[in-house]
This record gives structure tokens, sequence and C-alpha cells, in this order.
């Protein structure tokens, strides 16, 4: 009998590269093990799911809110019509266990396990806890989390303090492959921008603006999200944009002298274990906020705000950090300080022990 588990979030890649690294791991502990994953037909994780070899499935997936919105029931009709799929998608591949980081396209998939008895495993990423795992917990077998402030937001199922899964592929990058794939220079430092698989509008314009600037010194390699490139025939020597990277990503955190990132806590997590210089920018008047400041008063990135800042003062900061060789070296030592190198062997193990309690099924 083939141990079958689900694993469950995208829509943004803040819930997806900590489930991929414990999807890695998974594989290492549990040999055999048949692995799918339920995802958004829109959002940029099914590439990088595909990519490892899990098998992806699509639901509808609509956005919860904590407010009055004229999206709202729209995104209700869509979580609805989620549910049913996964319920009926649940009912097909009857697993052993679902696991998931969060993301709204998982609250139905909770919901839908919880309903067929099948174990569930929530993980907490960030510091201030999402709705989706609000919803989700009290459905739930068991409960990780990436920081020890969460162990109080939660009353069941127990938190278990892991710290953060990482990829162990983001840690085979070369420097050498990096400059050959994006065509980059070694005789200047390379700045890593990037604001997540979809992109963040107000992060790209700051960039565009600053980088004749910045590569009067520099070279930028810009991922600016799906869909999200723009032709520039009179881009500055030394300024690359790609929209998305999968496999290649390894490659370009390893050639990067300083990233520039939002605050998602899984990429910040990859940071932490590659001891990059990191320039933390964070969405504003989300969860974000209070996971750059975290890391901003560990002394182990430094935190800019995208509303106050300009073209200018950032191609400034930018530099000003490039120029600053100590500094920069003190922001990689603290950022590496951060690093949990056993969370990912602790959350899979948590989801094999959820494995573990499903009743035996028909392979």
């Amino acid at each position: 009998m083939a141990l079958r588990i689900v694993l469950t979030g995208g829509g943004t890649l803040g819930s997806v590269t900590p489930l991929l690294a414990t999807a890695e791991k998974l594989r290492e502990s549990a040999p055999g093990a048949e692995l799918h994953w339920i995802g958004t037909s829109a959002g940029p994780e099914a590439a990088l799911v595909r990519e490892i070899g899990i098998t992806f499935h699509a639901i509808a997936s609509g956005r919860l809110h904590r407010y009055l919105t004229w999206r709202q029931p729209g995104d209700l009709l869509l979580i609805a019509k989620g549910f049913f799929q996964a319920f009926a998608l649940l009912g097909r591949l009857r697993p052993n266990a679902v696991a998931s980081a969060g993301g709204f396209v998982a609250v139905p998939v909770v919901w839908a396990a919880w309903l067929r008895r099948i174990p569930v495993h929530i993980h907490q990423l960030d510091l201030r806890p999402g709705l989706a795992n609000r919803l989700s917990a009290p459905f739930s077998r068991s409960l990780s989390v990436s920081f020890e402030k969460s162990i109080h937001d939660y009353r069941r199922p127990r938190p278990v303090l892991t710290g953060t899964p990482i990829r162990g592929s983001v840690l085979a990058g070369s420097a050498a492959e990096g400059r050959r794939k994006f065509n980059l220079s070694s005789d200047r430092p390379t700045v890593l921008v990037t604001g997540g698989g979809t992109g963040a509008a107000r992060l790209n314009d700051l960039v565009r603006e600053a980088a004749p600037t910045l590569c009067r010194t520099a070279q930028v390699l810009h991922l600016t999200g799906k869909g999200k490139t723009k032709p520039w025939p009179e881009a500055p020597s030394g300024y690359h944009q790609v929209e998305f990277l999968a496999g290649d990503m390894a490659d370009a955190l390893a050639v990067a002298d300083l990233v520039v990132t939002r605050a998602g806590i899984g990429a910040l997590t990859e940071l932490a274990a590659l001891g990059k210089p990191t320039i933390v920018v964070p969405m504003s008047g989300t969860h974000q906020e209070e996971n750059a400041a975290w890391f901003s008063v560990k002394k182990a990135a430094k935190k800019l705000d995208e509303m106050a800042a300009t073209p200018e003062t950032f191609a400034k900061d930018v530099l000003g950090l490039l120029a600053d060789k100590p500094e920069r070296e003190r922001l990689a030592a603290n950022i590496r300080s951060l690093a949990q190198p056993d969370a990912t062997a602790a959350v899979a193990e948590m989801i094999l022990q959820a494995a573990a309690r499903r009743p035996g099924r028909p392979s």
C-alpha cells in the first residue's frame, strides 16, 4: 500500500517554497511515497511543482476577506466551487495526509480533508497568523510554526516550534553558472531583485527607474514576476529582466552579491541559509511588515519603506551597501545565524506522523 500525501498552497510563492522543501525531505524519508499538489490554475506554483515531478491539480480559488468588498460574492462562489472540486479530488486520491502552509487555495482543501477524515498538518510561516491558517487550524491534527511567538497564537492543535523548511536545492547553486545563464559580468557586483512569483508593481517601478544609476556601478538581475517584464530597448548595460525562475533560481542566488526582496518568510529563510546580504522591502499593510521588522531588529537585513522610497533613495541605499563591505559582511553573518537547518526534517516528520494516523486504505 503506497503512502500518498497531498500538499496544497499557491497563488503566491510564500506558501509554496517551504512545502517544496518538505516534499524533497518526504521523498528522502519515505522512498516510494506518492506526492500530489493541489493549487491554483493562475498562480506561479504549477511550474515549480511539476519541475520536481509532483503531480499537480488545479482547483478554483477565491480570496478570503476580513472586511466587506464588492469582490466578496464572486470570491465566495469560487471558494465553494474549490471546496467541491477538492472534496471530489480527495475522494479519488484517498491520501494518507494533507499538508498546508497557508494560502487561500488551501482552505477548501483542508475543510474537504477534514470531512473525509484525512489527517491534516498545517505550518504557520509568518509572525502574524494569516486568515487562511486561522480558518484551517481547527480542522488539522498537527501544527508547526516558524517562530516562538506563534506558539501563543493557536490553542488547538498544540503548536510545535520547528522553524521554516528550506529547499536543499537552493543551496546547490553555482555563481559561475549564474553568470553564464544570465549573461553577467564577473567585473561588477550583482544585485538580485525579486518581488516574488507574482511580482511587485511598486518595487518593479523603483528598480527600473533606479536602474540607470545602479548600472553605472553594478549589474541588476531583476525578477519581475509572471507577465510583468516590459520591453526596454534603451535599458542600461548591465540591466537584465526575467519574469520568473524555477530551477535556475539557485544559480541566481549564488551569483548575487546583494539581494533585494519582499518579506515572505520562505524567501528570507532561504537567504538566511545562504548568508546573503539582504535589503527587504515589505508589502505595505501586510504581514510582511512584521517579518521585515523582526529581521531588521536582529540586524539581519536592511529594511526599506517602499511607499517612502524614491528611485534616487533606492539607488543610494543599494549602492551604499554595495560600497560598505564590512556592513554587508555583518548582515550576512547575522542573517546566517537565523538559519534553522533541522526545520525541514522536523516538519516532514510531523506530516508522516499525521499520515500514520490515517486508517488503512486500498492502494
